[in-house]
């Protein structure tokens, strides 16, 4: 059955820009610089009276309005430029949005704010109306995106110029066809022993997780490893959930799974358990998936022993074969000298 959980504040996105560099850091929608300082929200309205996000569902071809509330904190007066931009996750596993100049062809595309610039004077408010027109031909699925002020200030000192982003995220689930899947690919398995043979290693298992599906999908993760036959079973411990992928997006995982005898054939397996979120915030887990890797894990003095028994069977073998050969040698000269003398 879905969880129910009430959205967190921290689903508002606060965003700081210098130059190109964006990030994104989760906390209130505030942003503050000297005597500068705004704050954004949603508006109170049918949707809800305290939404932490705008979130919609919404068919190929419909419409949503809805309205943003900028709040001028600060001691000056605020002029901040307003526009909506796609999201992505970033290698840190969060979310971010696109810097304006970057083209968005999803949810950046299909928000259109009534206003691109707003002016306001200090301990005022100011609503920002926007619509949101989803294509006839969009993709069934989840789109995220953000809807964003931006505040482009000179650093004398430092020499640059400054975008001071705030927004909120907006999520948009189209309708039609939901297919979330998760895949696991280009696993592979390391294992790093040590001199004494009958000590443990560390096997590193590496996988990609793919969202080949149309649905925001985040997934509990299993990694272990065993050797024949299921023995010498061990798994690894505290290994986090990946973060929410949009679909398409990639996620790159490295485990270090400890204290792997080295069972000279090991199998390494990552099962996850994709868990499917809808606007509302409920999640539901899917079916899991895995994949599965093999290495060598032979310690090299076991090896070698191995060896050394190997090439000395082989030699006594040999041995005996000679001497086998010299005595039927032997034998068939006596027989033959037997002969002759009678």
């Amino acid at each position: 059955m879905p969880t129910h959980r009430r959205p967190r504040l921290a689903a508002l996105l606060v965003l700081f820009t210098a130059l190109a560099l964006t990030g994104l850091r989760a906390g209130p929608a505030t942003a503050a610089d000297g005597d500068v300082s705004w704050t954004v929200r949603t508006a109170a309205n049918g949707y809800g009276d305290h939404r932490s996000s705008f979130g919609y569902a919404v068919n190929p071809g419909g419409t949503v309005e809805d309205t943003m509330v900028v709040t001028n904190r600060g001691r000056s007066t605020l002029r901040l430029a307003v526009y909506a931009s796609d999201g992505y996750t970033t290698d840190a596993g969060q979310l971010d949005l696109l810097t304006r100049e970057k083209k968005s062809v999803g949810v950046g595309a299909w928000v259109h704010p009534r206003t691109d610039t707003l002016t306001i004077r200090p301990g005022k408010s100011a609503d920002v109306p926007f619509t949101v027109t989803v294509p006839k031909n969009a993709t069934p699925g989840d789109h995220v995106g953000g809807l964003l002020t931006s505040l482009k200030q000179s650093d004398t000192a430092a020499g640059i110029n400054v975008d001071r982003r705030l927004g909120v995220r907006l999520a948009l689930r189209v309708g039609g066809e939901l297919t979330p899947r998760l895949a696991v690919e280009d696993l592979h398995v390391d294992y790093d022993g040590t001199v004494n043979p009958f000590a443990k290693g560390t096997a590193t298992v590496a996988y990609t997780v793919h969202n080949t599906g149309n649905a925001l999908l985040s997934a509990r993760q299993d990694v272990s490893v065993q050797g024949p036959f299921g023995w010498l079973h061990t798994a690894a411990h505290d290994v986090a959930d990946t973060p929410k992928l949009l679909p398409g997006e990639r996620w790159t995982v490295k485990v270090p799974v400890r204290g792997v005898a080295p069972g000279v054939r090991l199998t390494a397996t990552a099962e996850l358990l994709p868990l499917l979120t809808d606007p509302s915030g409920s999640t539901t887990p899917l079916k899991p998936v895995e994949a599965t890797a093999h290495t060598w894990a032979v310690p090299w003095l076991a090896g070698l022993l191995l060896l050394v028994v190997a090439v000395t069977s082989l030699l006594v073998r040999r041995a005996r074969a000679r001497r086998r050969e010299r005595e039927a040698v032997r034998v068939r000269e006596a027989v033959e000298r037997a002969l002759q003398e009678a």
